[in-house]
């Protein structure tokens, strides 16, 4: 029997046995190094068929139909299928492609982009269609495999392994509906013992959906907790109804109309738009009556003041220049850049992933910015269709112990006299004042990004605790801010519970179902 030399990298160079190929000639495939005993290939036991493109004369419906599009971005990373963001199809077109109709219990793979993500179709909506998009294809099982089963066993790390060597990669990497044929899997147990697994998971993932929501609850309750500590009540549908200016020196609006009931047509005058800025959204019904419920503070509690009373620095950022990290630029820095997708809607700053990106920085710039522990920045442009911008992040201790940061041209900073305004309370009372839209009429939009006018941003009122005295308390600030800390520590704890939970039970099932 012939020897490779020792001296020779076994991931490099490697002999097998010509009785361990099986119909392919692939080296990715083989230094894996699979054990297939007690395995059957997955064509004994499913049948595989394609999904269709859509032509090239026909698009998406823009109204809703019956018709559904599963596409790759709804092999989303959640057990079950969100049916809500599936694209709609027209009649015709479903006519056109009902050869590749899927339906209830039919496991869903994706075989190009992202490859070998599964997951199956369950309480299809009634009445509706589902196309099968070209780059995924449906496995059709036999009736002694659940495809329930199916789908955690091509979910465990030993399907996941062949899957990655079996892909062909193209520009677009693409898996072959014969390579999924060809997959090994370990021997079908018992019905009975299917169900055991499967409900095992099913279990799991209930308890984890249920850490999720009692995070999810206590996230939400932080606006009304900080509103009812600061004594704002944020006005409802009946107010919006009562204020909207439908008459105006003689000229009435017809308050039926249901543009005039939701506040989106009203009159106002002339004197009120002079001088300032002509968008409809500043002198709405909606915007006036929140700005008037933050006027509405009991005076004895809470003042307020412009934002900018208390700047004592404002900074725009910097995107840099691209560089090599084995080089090193005269007068520049490399730093991490914050940019604004990395603001967290819940949280802070989420900067521990592989997306995080390290620029150039000029030195004489870095020392303008001047970035601080307890530094405020703002998302000066950015936002999206149902969000505006200006969310708002804080810097920790954390984020600038472990990196030279520096943050991007769409984000601006400001820090604050914290002998007036503690940072970490600005950051809670911004943070709610986003998310109620106050920050909506805020901004203009231009090809399709929203941009912060800084200027009305900073002269927004900041409602503010006072001692009895009439003076800042700082003590009251602060008291919020850790309430509210103390929330988001709960809420991320639960949500790493939950995550833990699905995790060891994955592992468990790995265990159970490939005997090891």
């Amino acid at each position: 029997m012939y020897k490779v030399s020792q001296n020779i990298d076994p991931n490099k160079i490697f002999i097998i046995n010509r009785s361990e190929l099986i119909g392919r000639f692939d080296v990715t495939y083989y230094s894996n190094k699979f054990d297939f005993c007690n395995t059957i290939k997955l064509q004994k036991v499913a049948k595989i068929k394609g999904g269709k493109r859509i032509p090239k004369e026909y698009n998406y419906s823009n109204e809703e139909t019956d018709n559904l599009y599963l596409r790759v971005v709804n092999l989303e990373e959640d057990k079950n299928f969100n049916y809500s963001e599936f694209k709609f199809i027209s009649d015709a077109l479903y006519d056109r492609l009902k050869r590749y109709e899927v339906f209830e219990n039919e496991l869903i793979i994706s075989i190009a982009g992202t490859i070998g993500k599964t997951k199956v179709l369950k309480n299809i909506p009634s009445s509706k269609r589902i196309i099968l998009t070209e780059n995924c294809a449906k496995i059709i099982t036999s009736n002694d495999l659940s495809p329930e089963y199916l789908n955690l066993v091509l979910q465990t790390s030993f399907l996941q392994k062949q899957i990655s060597a079996s892909y062909i990669q193209t520009t677009i990497p693409k898996l072959g509906i014969d390579k999924i044929l060809e997959l090994r899997i370990p021997v079908i147990p018992s019905i009975e013992t299917q169900h055991k697994v499967v409900d095992f998971y099913n279990q799991a993932y209930t308890q984890k959906q249920q850490k999720e929501a009692e995070a999810q609850r206590l996230l939400d309750s932080i606006d009304d907790y900080l509103l009812g500590e600061l004594g704002i009540v944020l006005p409802n549908e009946d107010d919006l109804q009562m204020i909207v200016p439908n008459h105006h020196y003689g000229y009435a609006l017809n308050i039926e109309n249901p543009l005039v009931k939701n506040g989106r047509l009203f009159l106002t005058s002339v004197k009120e738009v002079s001088g300032g800025r002509f968008d409809v959204k500043n002198y709405g019904a909606k915007t006036l009556l929140l700005k008037k419920s933050i006027q509405n503070i009991d005076s004895k509690k809470f003042k307020t003041e412009p934002l900018k009373y208390f700047v004592i620095q404002s900074v725009a950022g910097d995107w840099g220049k691209e560089g090599n990290d084995t080089e090193e630029i005269e007068n520049y820095e490399k730093c991490l850049v914050i940019r604004t997708t990395e603001f967290d809607n819940n949280y802070n700053l989420n900067l521990e992933n592989s997306r995080v990106k390290y620029r150039y920085i000029k030195r004489s710039k870095l020392a303008k910015i001047d970035i601080r522990e307890n530094d405020l920045l703002i998302e000066k442009s950015g936002g999206s269709l149902d969000q505006p911008v200006g969310r708002i992040a804080i810097i920790t201790n954390d984020i600038l112990a472990n990196n030279k940061v520096c943050y991007s041209n769409f984000i601006h900073k400001i820090r604050v006299n914290n002998q007036l305004l503690l940072p970490e309370y600005l950051f809670c009372y911004l943070k709610t004042i986003h998310n109620i839209k106050i920050t909506e009429a805020m901004q203009s939009q231009t090809n399709g990004i929203r941009n912060l006018i800084m200027n009305t941003y900073l002269k927004q009122d900041i409602v503010i605790p006072i001692n009895e005295k009439g003076r800042n308390d700082l003590k009251k600030q602060q008291e919020i801010a850790n309430n509210i800390q103390k929330m988001r520590i709960k809420a991320l704890q639960l949500q790493t519970e939950a995550n833990q939970i699905l995790e060891q039970t994955k592992q468990q099932i790995e265990q159970m179902i490939l005997g090891s």
